[in-house]
């Protein structure tokens, strides 16, 4: 497989690495938990596991997978310049909402009359 970002491309994969975000887990664990049949999870698992993604150990009769982080954060840093972008965008549209809050009168509550 390509770039990280042909791994990352397919949603079952994204799915199994969202998963293995919290801890490491069985393909029985992956299997109930995404509703995918264990051929599809292997798939995606040997996919992930060859490009650098994830890391298996065994335990006893099964294999637990985890996350490795440097392809992330290839992806991450890949991602870095963008977020600055939309980071700058963002507060200055706060800034923006800000000004029209502070320009826009507010209402002054009144009391009804009661009878």
């Amino acid at each position: 497989m390509g770039s990280a970002f042909e791994v990352i491309a397919e949603p079952n994969r994204r799915a199994i690495l969202s998963f293995l975000v919290s801890s490491e887990h069985s393909v029985g664990e992956i299997e109930r938990q995404l509703g995918m049949a264990q051929p599809t999870v292997s798939k995606h698992l040997r996919v992930l596991r060859e490009a650098g993604f994830i890391e298996s150990t065994v335990d006893a009769q099964r294999r637990l997978y985890r996350l490795k982080l440097k392809p992330l954060q290839e992806v991450d840093a890949w991602l870095a310049p963008f977020r600055r972008f939309w980071s700058a965008h963002v507060d200055a549209l706060e800034r923006h909402l800000d000004r029209m809050d502070q320009a826009t009168p507010t209402k002054k509550k009144t009391r009804r009359k009661t009878k």
